[in-house]
């Protein structure tokens, strides 16, 4: 089974043609590897049809003239019904051929010859390959130079997986519990990684192979969080193991063991349950497991795994904060579900070299990963708050990985899952900017990455017939055709910019603008958790020339909350026209929106500190919140004005009674600039962004900050007022098709609103790749 074509002898043949008949000596090199048990097959031309020679385990060789029901004979140009029928249908179909002396005399042979994968209309020729004797399709041309071994497992594999885990840090340590998503919180709750490894199979089926992973847990579960004077967790498990499979072709069940690691934290509290310290060690140990790999399509395979890992025993002293040591003991359990692409005998070629499955156009496997630092020189800051961006300066990072995974259903039908680890944090934690200068940056950072399932939605598109559009593959795309007028309706969890407030040129942090204020309508406080995903329905009608789509979703339970509840929700209304100027393409959006949420009024926060002034308005704000709704509405155009080169622009607003829910502390806000592709210095795929903001709040906001009010983001402990105003430029330099740099500036005046702060110069660099 691991002996490839070459070994078989089939590369003596010309690229296009080739007749196994031809030479004695193929014929010889094939009646070796089907002795040994190899499965020979080849694509055969145009019909697409998939030939396997099957040699019978009890005879010795691959044999004489092949006939059907020992009458019908397989020759050139054969297109009788019977044997079509039987390869329509997927049938083997052998023949006791007597003697073959052309090979070893007097020895009788069982040739069996199996049709698969079979795309032939009725009655059509099958002409495009010869069968005849004396051999088994011994004058068999084949016009297709596609010719492959059955499946083989050796070579290295890279991949990622995703899945739940369980287990115990040991007595006394209490742990906190980490989202499961779908399942209960656990010590890992969902959990997901990333692996490498390396396979080889040997002639007997039995496959030897090491593989290095690591798995990260889920973010903490915020409302079964139990405070004591200290929690701890697992943030990571590393494994290299060693694995021992039996291949049955395309799936191999294995067994697996080996080397451990991970790290803990304890997480020590104050009295009001706010971490003031979070030490943490390594633990090593060993991992033993068991799971099965299958073969789906292409180079890709699919796996479930079983591991148990136990790592040492280490004790965490805690003296400085008076208490005694805690003992970490982890015993761990993970389910682990995962993709491995297949990458041959050479880790690093761009063309696969081992033997690959049939690609199937039902389904579609993208990832990217960005890497993103910030930093920033000291600025003015007379005085600074809770919120407030320090005046010293800072460093700061982040990092994300996601995979865009989709699977076409039934006829219209498709599901997509797209798990995302991240790390790293936002300049000050996210902290002091409302159009905040990286996009990428979550308001849960953490220091290790952290997985979670941003999206899983079903989407079924209903055709209205006529005129149709290509659909190429992408993230969150399976390639093919759709119908233009058309109606979709999408379901799960998502983020509402995946189908609301599209730009062409300001959308994607990962590859244009990164401010907030500029790839989206700073204004929409769109419903999010802190990573900026929510749960509900979408349902849009697309015509030619315009489209109208509609949503509602979940929103948080208070201000800055990771809960989503269905108790209120949020609404938005979006109008799409598509138009052309002096033929150059643009598009204009216009969309209403609605959110019902926990949250507090301004102006009776302000009422009641001002009759009791010794309370803090933010107890105050706290203690009002109620059910109440805030609305408003954004206008987003792009024009094309010369080939490679757009304008866009956004207005949005909202009323700036009550407090932002979601997204960024901005009421009313004006943002636009130009994109330029680098065709005209010879670099196409290189892009130049020049851009800019301004963002204002509501009076009612304005007196609530200046009163000592805390915002989402922003809170100096007092105000002069003046409007945020931000410029943006970047270049993104395409190194190659799967990789982009950018270096990115941004200049930001009176941050935050206050015009005692600022201005600050804001550098970036982005590393983003994506296959």
């Amino acid at each position: 089974m691991a002996a490839s074509i070459e070994r078989s002898g089939l590369d003596r043949f010309a690229a296009d043609t080739w007749s196994i008949a031809a030479d004695a000596a193929c014929r010889l090199a094939l009646l070796r590897d089907c002795h040994g048990g190899v499965q020979i097959g080849a694509v055969l031309g145009a019909p697409q049809l998939l030939l396997r020679i099957i040699c019978n385990k009890q005879q010795r060789m691959l044999g004489a003239d092949l006939a059907l029901d020992g009458t019908t004979q397989i020759g050139p140009g054969t297109t009788g019904d019977d044997f079509k029928s039987r390869v329509a249908s997927g049938h083997q179909i052998c023949s006791d051929a007597g003697r073959n002396r052309h090979l070893l005399a007097e020895s009788r042979v069982m040739t069996c010859v199996r049709l698969f994968r079979v795309q032939i209309a009725a009655g059509a020729a099958l002409g495009a390959a010869t069968f005849g004797a004396p051999a088994i399709a011994a004058d068999l041309a084949l016009k297709s130079p596609a010719a492959r071994a059955v499946y083989s497992w050796t070579g290295f594999y890279v991949g990622a997986h995703v899945g739940y885990g369980d287990g115990t840090l040991g007595p006394g340590t209490n742990p906190i519990l980490e989202q499961g998503v779908f399942f209960p919180p656990t010590i890992t709750g969902g959990i997901g990684g990333f692996q490498v490894g390396y396979n080889k199979e040997f002639a007997n089926r039995f496959v030897l192979g090491v593989e290095a992973d690591a798995t990260f847990t889920g973010p903490t579960d915020l409302p079964r969080r139990v405070l004591g004077p200290f929690n701890s967790s697992i943030d990571y498990v590393g494994t290299l193991r060693g694995r021992a499979g039996y291949s049955f072709g395309t799936w191999m069940p294995y067994v697996t063991g080996g080397f451990a690691w991970g790290h803990s934290q304890v997480r020590v509290n104050d009295a009001a349950g706010e971490v003031i310290s979070e030490p943490g060690q390594y633990h090593t140990g060993w991992t033993v497991g068991a799971g099965a790999e299958f073969a789906v399509s292409g180079n890709w395979t699919a796996k479930v795994e079983y591991d148990y890992v136990d790592l040492s025993r280490r004790t965490l002293g805690l003296n400085d904060f008076g208490m005694p040591g805690v003992r970490i003991d982890p015993r761990i359990h993970l389910l682990k579900f995962g993709l491995n692409y297949q990458l041959g005998d050479s880790p690093w070629s761009a063309t696969p070299t081992r033997t690959a499955l049939p690609e199937s156009s039902d389904w579609s496997v993208h990832g990217q990963t960005t890497l993103l630092p910030q930093t920033y020189p000291s600025f003015r800051s007379p005085y600074a708050g809770t919120n407030s961006l320090p005046g010293a300066g800072q460093l700061q990072q982040t990092w994300t990985t996601t995979a865009f995974l989709g699977v076409r259903l039934w006829e219209g039908g498709e599901f997509y899952f797209n798990p995302e680890t991240a790390q790293g944090f936002g300049l000050n934690g996210t902290l002091g900017l409302a159009g905040f200068s990286n996009g990428e940056a979550q308001k849960a950072g953490a220091p290790f990455p952290k997985i979670r399932p941003q999206r899983y939605y079903f989407k079924q598109t209903f055709g209205f017939g006529g005129e149709q559009e290509d659909v190429a593959d992408g993230p969150n795309q399976i390639a093919g055709k759709r119908d233009i007028d058309r109606l979709t309706l999408v379901v799960g969890r998502f983020a509402v910019g995946d189908f609301f407030d599209g730009n062409s040129y300001a959308k994607d942090p990962r590859a244009d603008f990164m401010n907030w204020a500029m790839w989206a309508s700073a204004a929409y406080d769109f419903p999010a958790d802190l990573p900026g995903y929510t749960r509900g329905a979408v349902v849009e009608l697309n015509r030619k020339d315009w489209a109208v789509r509609a949503g509602v979703f979940q929103v948080p339970n208070a201000p800055n909350s990771d809960v989503l509840v269905f108790d209120t929700g949020g609404a938005v209304v979006e109008f799409e026209g598509r138009y052309s100027i002096f033929d150059q393409p643009g598009k204009l959006r216009v969309g209403m929106f609605g959110n019902r949420g926990n949250t507090g009024n301004y102006a009776q926060a302000l009422a009641i500190e001002d009759a009791n002034p010794g309370l803090d308005i933010n107890d105050v704000m706290a203690g009002i919140r109620k059910d109440n709704l805030k609305y408003g509405f954004y206008l987003n155009g792009e024009q094309q004005i010369a080939t490679d080169v757009g304008l866009f622009g956004r207005l949005s607003w909202n009323d700036g009674r009550t407090e932002i829910l979601s997204f960024t502390d901005v009421d009313r806000s004006v943002s636009g600039g130009l994109s330029i592709k680098g065709s005209r210095w010879g670099r196409a795929n290189d892009t130049i962004g020049i851009g800019g903001a301004i963002n204002g709040l509501s009076s009612a906001h304005r007196d609530y900050l200046a009163a000592g009010g805390l915002g989402l983001l922003i809170g100096d402990g007092a105000l002069n007022y003046s409007p945020e105003r931000i410029f943006e430029t970047y270049y993104a330099y395409q190194v190659n098709k799967n990789l982009t740099l950018t270096a990115d500036y941004q200049f930001i005046t009176n941050p935050a609103y206050n015009a005692d702060r600022g201005p600050v110069h804001i550098f970036s660099g982005r590393v983003h790749g994506e296959f």
